[in-house]
């Protein structure tokens, strides 16, 4: 996609850091305006400059922070030695 008023899906991804299928999910979903061109979806770089917050959401506040942090350490400590293993293969 060369025009530079869109980005690509593959764009966007490397751009916030998650999957091309994230970005495509978001897409469907209708959480990222796109419009389609073929088989494939440009997403207008206006639209980003105006959406960027609301498409990778809110930064979390501590008390997230905090409950995400005890939710891993409770899965580590219940299934660490499984976790482990699963890292070998």
């Amino acid at each position: 996609m060369r025009n530079k008023e869109y980005l690509s899906i593959a764009q966007l991804a490397k751009i916030l850091g998650i999957s091309r299928i994230a970005v495509y999910k978001k897409v469907k979903k209708g959480q990222i305006k796109a419009i389609r061109i073929g088989k494939s979806f440009a997403i207008p770089k206006e639209y980003m400059k105006q959406n960027f917050v609301d498409i990778i959401g809110s930064p979390l506040e501590e008390e997230e922070k905090k409950d995400i942090d005890k939710s891993v350490e409770r899965t580590v400590k219940e299934y660490g030695e499984v976790l482990k293993r699963l890292g070998r293969e």
